[in-house]
């Protein structure tokens, strides 16, 4: 997850220390809320390459909020705009979508279910899917891609957390099952943060935003590498309609893909972005 809780209001909550979630008043709307944005990106050295790291343009249609029981975080992303046949994304998946639904417990049961700095427990969920299709081929079909595109599910015990400095992030930890393999296949931890580092007079800020995605115990049959993941780390500025970021993201094993010859999984990514929010 790369932006969330964009608005001032919502900052203002993420800023302040969290408080545990409360409903035993029987209302769970009281904390609801959404936003929608639309990102155009550019991705340099996006890892795994075969054999080098990706650099490509693609359109991110990004959204979330609360809804009672439900919070949700996801997006849509748009690959080689222009159908160009020289793209790094040519002849690859042209669309990829991630939906993170989480239900409240504390929501669903009416009781506050904190505890330490664990402020509120959901279940929490985790969908990855590819374009597949006609979307797998370049803009002439001469060349497409043979074999499945992402299919996966994951479903775990999700939680919001006060840490020092940062304030409230999300902690998710998923079992992963591989919808193409009809099989369980290890395990994945996510966290996700947003922090304001300076507001300047006009209102907008600068912001340090970021998430980490660490899989484990995949197994050897489906993966080369038992372990492998990502951490996103962004400098972004902010204005209640506009934002522009940058980020840096390290690679290890991405994917449970070994760094070895002809496969690039480890090292670093760049990633700029500008924002519209509606």
């Amino acid at each position: 997850m790369r932006k969330s809780l964009l608005t001032l209001s919502m900052l203002a909550a993420m800023s302040a220390p969290a408080m545990a979630a409360d409903y035993s008043d029987g209302d769970i709307h009281k904390n609801d809320y959404k936003w929608l944005q639309f990102n155009l990106m550019g991705a340099f050295n996006e890892l795994p390459g075969f054999p080098d790291g990706s650099d490509h343009d693609y359109l991110e249609m990004e959204f979330g909020g609360r809804s009672g029981l439900f919070d949700l975080y996801g997006y849509v992303d748009i690959f080689n705009l222009t159908n160009d046949p020289d793209s790094d994304k040519a002849g690859a998946d042209k669309i990829f979508m991630k939906f993170a639904p989480r239900m409240s417990l504390d929501a669903l049961t009416g009781k506050d279910l904190s505890f330490g700095p664990v402020k509120e427990l959901y279940v929490a969920s985790l969908i990855e899917w590819g374009g597949g299709g006609a979307t797998n081929c370049n803009a002439d079909f001469s060349v497409c891609v043979e074999g499945p595109t992402t299919n996966n599910q994951k479903i775990g015990l999700g939680s919001d957390v006060e840490v020092p400095w940062l304030g409230k992030i999300g902690l998710n930890l998923y079992a992963t099952y591989s919808g193409n393999d009809r099989d369980w296949n290890g395990y994945h931890l996510a966290t996700n943060w947003f922090k304001p580092l300076y507001f300047f007079e006009n209102g907008s800020f600068i912001s340090y935003q970021g998430y980490i995605d660490w899989q484990f115990g995949m197994k050897s049959e489906y993966a080369n590498h038992a372990t492998g993941g990502a951490m996103f780390n962004g400098l972004y500025w902010h204005s209640d309609r506009y934002a522009v970021g940058y980020g840096l993201k390290g690679f290890k094993n991405i994917y449970g893909i070994k760094q070895e010859s002809g496969v690039d999984s480890t090292g670093f990514g760049h990633y700029i972005s500008v924002t519209y929010k509606f």
